[in-house]
């Protein structure tokens, strides 16, 4: 964890109550703010990992890591800011699978020449993906053909829609955690489990997992108030902050962890963290902001999102199929991923603004 970044909390509480209208410098604070808080979270997740297993480990990580972009996006629905929680919904799934998943194939493949892991537990995590990117496509494809004759339509679509995606998680939790358990098991090898200390008690990680997340939920509520003023000053669009930089300060907790596993050979956990971070966010997160939108928001969220974010969506989803889907990885796939996660960025960096004609 970097500690080092830790005199950033308070950096970033003073600039908001005693210069707020230096919004750059506010940004930036509650940014670096941020990736302590999550590397802490991060570190606690793995500790009850060593106690649970790694399939509940896996799945413990990826919840508390989504707890900051889960965070950070019902603050920015509750400033009526739905292109930024859109994007940063997608950028969260995007750098999940391509930026994470690759940053820890291209860690533990250099470690490692090649690792090993449960073909079908991410083949089905794939699938789950995939789900999740046809769930995104109907919402455009009805925004862009029928929304101007039936608009109410669109809400009502989303709104089932989202509780199908919950029903399915719901699901995915029995078949994982329940009924295909071994599937998601793992197996970390004799050499790294005896270099282990022991674990943390569960009340200290607990105790941890809540400090973390109650300051990650404070110095949120900074970081999205500066947003779109900081956007406009570095002449970035929303689309860009939310699907790149929201996004990846977000992932910071499984940035670390699955890198930190791959690293000890760890692969199975590894993807657990970051395939299974996407599918929650694609199949919990996205369907839980739009209900939450109801009673959080100014007005309803849809699930429409644009055209860009749902095409990079799918072609992400795509790739990251064929490269788990065999069951071993190197540091090539890794390399792969992360090109396709920098064009990506390229591609958004390189879009103007919508809203500034």
């Amino acid at each position: 964890m970097r500690y080092w970044l830790l005199p950033f909390i308070p950096v970033a509480i003073v600039l908001e109550w005693a210069m707020p209208h230096l919004h750059l410098l506010v940004f930036l604070a509650a940014a670096l703010a941020i990736v302590p808080l999550a590397g802490w979270l991060g570190h606690a997740t793995e500790q009850l990992a060593e106690r649970f297993g790694e399939g509940v480990g896996g799945l413990l990580n990826a919840t508390f890591g989504n707890a900051t972009e889960l965070i950070i996006a019902l603050s920015a629905l509750h400033a009526g800011l739905f292109d930024v929680v859109k994007a940063s919904i997608a950028g969260s799934i995007v750098g999940n699978i391509l930026l994470v998943l690759g940053a820890a194939m291209l860690a533990g493949g250099l470690r490692h020449r090649e690792q090993q892991y449960n073909a079908s537990a991410a083949r089905s995590q794939a699938t789950l993906l995939t789900l999740a990117a046809i769930a995104l496509i109907l919402p455009a494809a009805y925004n862009a053909a029928i929304a101007t004759r039936a608009p109410q339509g669109l809400q009502s679509l989303s709104t089932t829609i989202s509780y199908v995606l919950l029903v399915v998680y719901g699901l995915f939790l029995v078949f994982s955690l329940i009924t295909h358990k071994s599937l998601f098991a793992g197996t970390a090898s004799e050499e790294h489990a005896e270099e282990q200390s022991p674990p943390w008690p569960i009340p200290k990680a607990l105790a941890i997992l809540g400090v973390a997340t109650a300051l990650i939920a404070w110095i949120s509520e900074i970081l999205v108030g500066a947003i779109e003023p900081s956007a406009r000053q570095l002449g970035l669009s929303n689309l860009f902050v939310g699907v790149f930089v929201v996004a990846i300060l977000g992932n910071a907790a499984e940035h670390a962890s699955a890198i930190s596993a791959a690293m000890k050979d760890r692969m199975d956990l590894s993807l657990s963290i970051a395939i299974g971070s996407s599918v929650q966010v694609a199949l919990f997160v996205a369907p839980f902001l739009v209900l939450a939108s109801h009673f959080l928001g100014p007005a309803p969220m849809d699930l429409a999102f644009s055209g860009g974010l749902v095409l990079s969506v799918l072609l992400a989803v795509l790739i990251t199929g064929q490269v788990a889907g065999d069951g071993r990885s190197d540091w090539l796939k890794g390399v792969q991923l992360l090109a396709v996660y920098l064009i990506l960025a390229l591609a958004f960096f390189f879009t103007p603004d919508p809203s500034v004609s």
